[in-house]
């Protein structure tokens, strides 16, 4: 069976981990073995996920179903195939074989960290992840969670020499507990008081609307968490940049959808309906998170924060797929309910693509250059060809350009919400124009953002001399970023067959699909039909190929020989240096300027008698000041109360155990 084969790629990857360990010095024949070897089983995972989604649903095997006694006596791990399941197991498994095969390549001193133990943490973070999909029970379910949390910690912290990723990595863990906990209390709710905390179980039970509605605003409180949406989302800048960019790039690429997996796994299959306003709610969050984090990435001056912010407002656009497709099943209208959900879907596998591409380009920059901060790089372009060619099909995904999967993900989330007929609900009727105005500004200022970080990095002059000792990628981290292209590209050109991939699943969820709409107009995207909206990605190629011929044409036989070189004007100044091209701080001023309410500024202003004058402007998250820092200070109060119970003497913990007994004894008589 095809859950078979799914689990010897789960065992693969442990045994890589295993031998991880017992190569733990042994940097060569960990980087150029054994991650080749993980990446080889994402790419066994990725067949038999993309076998499982052509199968099904009709006379496809799926769901398929196994019991494995490796749990504890009465608690087995019962695992699941559906789907679902393989649609996410296709993410993870494709994604990972870009990133470790640049892996392969990236680790070349062990990040602090030896490199076996690296394999280890590693590949067990991959095989926990995968665990995760397959589970089918809240007990299997919360071990692969919590394993894949605690293996993502060690990955953040690998670099533990300096206090900063420390403290990066106890925010993560602290943030991620918390959400297991909420994740936890949801399953209770979902069984019913049964006992049988399996999901065949959960998916039995006929919830009231009340109990339905705190086992949903639970599982928003948890996966939440874990995807980093408003206002849980403070872990997520922190701990990206600390972690290794291979790292990053999985846990931006990959384990955030893990958290979008667990929400759908609930609202749309474990709740056997939904509630209008359940969908208004993600969608409230998704759109709040998506321009918070698009605002706070133009405004950040290093390259991994920006891009970790940048995944925060591309998870706030999933959410928002996700609770239209909520809203849109809750009032019966299944065909628009798929086509969200469709969007939403679509954004997750691009966003695995060409993140992931994105955080191993800045890790092929950071280790060419040791430098992240954007003031310090510039025009690496002429350095590092190979990895600026990659990284720019990566920005114009994200900024959602087409061709690419991008812009195919974002223009079907439009679609959706354009497409949307009168709603039963005034209120609605009355937001859904104001939450499609806000993506499109959002999706605008996510253009702006990838101009800046391009821009910025590859282009111009470089900011400082020692960027010119700086060298391309290597043939591993070629391979790596050259998958993760691939998979843009081909995710930009061929929307049609992948929506259909994508069918059984909304089939499952919300009982339609989208793809006999689309299998009858070939290679042209019409989700609802071709009278409404299309988009032809293969013409639109054509077209943007057919221009740029006939320009090149017209430039060499027009003005060929008669071109002459000159520098620039530059207003009158002769001296030309990289410090009068636009910095990081001068894309962002604008940016900060119209949104000063969502920073809390820091200026360092400089005076007439500076020796060396200088102005820095630091713009800083307001809800960690507004929200956790209260929070934090509330929390060390009680902890130095509690403090005072130790006074390190045994008569008075012996006084604190006959006290307890007392009160137990008076709590409890007849």
């Amino acid at each position: 069976m095809l859950i078979d084969w799914a689990l010897v790629v789960v065992a693969g990857w442990l045994v890589v981990a295993a031998a991880g360990v017992l190569a733990l010095h042994r940097l060569r024949f960990v980087a150029h073995v054994l991650f080749p070897a993980g990446a080889a089983l994402g790419l066994l995972l990725s067949v038999v996920a993309v076998v499982a989604l052509l199968a099904s649903p009709q006379a496809g095997p799926l769901p398929q179903e196994i019991v494995l006694p490796i749990g504890l006596p009465t608690l087995p791990f019962h695992l699941r195939l559906d789907a679902l399941a393989a649609f996410f197991l296709l993410v993870i498994g494709a994604s990972s074989v870009g990133v470790s095969a640049f892996a392969a390549g990236y680790f070349r001193k062990g990040e602090g960290t030896p490199a076996g133990l690296l394999c280890l943490e590693y590949h067990l973070f991959l095989a926990s992840m995968a665990m995760v999909v397959l589970a089918d029970d809240a007990y299997s379910f919360m071990v692969m969670w919590e394993t894949m949390a605690l293996s993502s910690f060690f990955l953040v912290t690998a670099n533990h020499r300096i206090a900063e990723i420390r403290r990066a990595g106890y925010l993560y863990l602290l943030v991620a507990h918390v959400g297991a906990i909420a994740i936890l209390l949801c399953f209770g709710v979902l069984q019913a008081g049964t006992g049988d905390y399996t999901f065949a179980n959960m998916r039995a039970q006929q919830l009231s609307p009340f109990w339905a509605s705190i086992a949903f605003l639970l599982a928003v409180f948890g996966f939440g968490a874990k995807a980093g949406i408003l206002p849980l989302h403070v872990w997520l800048p922190e701990a990206h940049p600390a972690a290794p960019s291979p790292v990053s790039a999985l846990m931006s690429g990959v384990m955030l959808k893990t958290a979008i997996y667990g929400l759908l796994r609930v609202s749309f299959d474990l709740l056997s309906y939904q509630v209008w306003w359940w969908g208004t709610l993600a969608l409230a969050l998704g759109l709040l998170t998506a321009l918070y984090g698009v605002v706070f990435a133009a405004a950040q001056v290093d390259m991994k924060r920006l891009l970790a912010w940048s995944s925060i407002e591309n998870i706030g656009l999933i959410f928002c797929a996700v609770g239209l497709a909520l809203v849109f099943s809750a009032y019966g209208m299944r065909a628009l309910a798929s086509l969200a959900l469709t969007a939403g879907l679509y954004h997750v596998a691009s966003h695995a693509m060409f993140k992931s591409l994105l955080f191993v380009g800045t890790g092929s920059v950071l280790h060419a250059t040791a430098e992240r901060n954007l003031g310090r790089l510039g025009g690496l372009i002429r350095y590092m060809p190979w990895v600026a060619w990659a990284t720019l099909v990566g920005t114009l995904a994200s900024a959602g350009l087409p061709p690419l999967g991008g812009f195919v993900s974002e223009w079907l989330l439009l679609q959706s919400f354009l497409f949307t007929p009168g709603l039963p609900h005034p209120v609605l009727n009355m937001l859904i124009p104001v939450v499609a105005a806000t993506i499109a500004l959002v999706a605008a200022l996510a253009g702006y953002t990838m101009v800046k970080f391009f821009g910025v990095i590859f282009l111009g002059q470089p900011r400082e001399e020692k960027l010119a000792q700086a060298h391309d990628a290597g043939r591993w981290e070629r391979l790596g970023m050259g998958w993760l292209v691939a998979g843009c590209v081909l995710l930009g050109l061929m929307p049609n067959q992948f929506v259909q991939w994508i069918d059984p699943i909304t089939r499952q969820l919300v009982g339609a699909g989208l793809a006999d709409t689309v299998s009858a107009r070939g290679w042209l995207l019409a989700p609802t039909g071709i009278e409404r909206a299309s988009y032809g990605p293969v013409i639109f190629l054509l077209g943007i190929a057919a221009s740029f011929g006939v320009l090149f044409l017209l430039v060499r036989l027009l003005y060929h020989g008669r071109v002459r070189r000159a520098a620039p004007w530059a207003c009158g100044f002769p001296w030309q240096s990289a410090r009068i091209q636009d910095t990081a701080e001068g894309f962002g001023q604008p940016i900060r300027q119209i949104f000063e309410p969502f920073f809390r500024m820091k200026r360092e202003l400089p005076t007439p008698f500076d020796a060396q004058p200088r102005y820095r402007v630091t713009a800083e998250d307001s809800i960690w000041y507004w929200l956790y820092l209260p929070i934090a200070q509330v929390v060390a109060r009680l902890a130095r109360v509690v403090g005072l119970l130790q006074q390190g003497r045994i008569a008075v913990y012996l006084l604190y155990s006959f006290v307890t007994l007392v009160v137990v004894l008076l709590l409890v008589r007849p």
